[in-house]
């Protein structure tokens, strides 16, 4: 957990000093998800271009 905390801290001090808690919370919801998606694809768990275009078709077509 301590590098967790620590890639926080790094990921903070890169911010600019101006920057808002909303930055910071925008940030830290960034990496998560890059996160949880490369896990997700290491676990196989991708869907095809051909797929991801079926779907979208769906939201797009309604």
């Amino acid at each position: 957990m301590v590098a967790v905390k620590q890639e926080a801290q790094k990921m903070i001090q890169n911010l600019p000093d101006d920057c808002t808690y909303e930055d910071i919370q925008y940030h830290l919801y960034v990496v998560e998800k890059i996160k949880n998606g490369i896990g997700r694809a290491k676990n196989g768990e991708v869907s095809s271009h051909k797929d991801a275009k079926v779907r979208m078709a769906k939201w797009l077509l309604n």
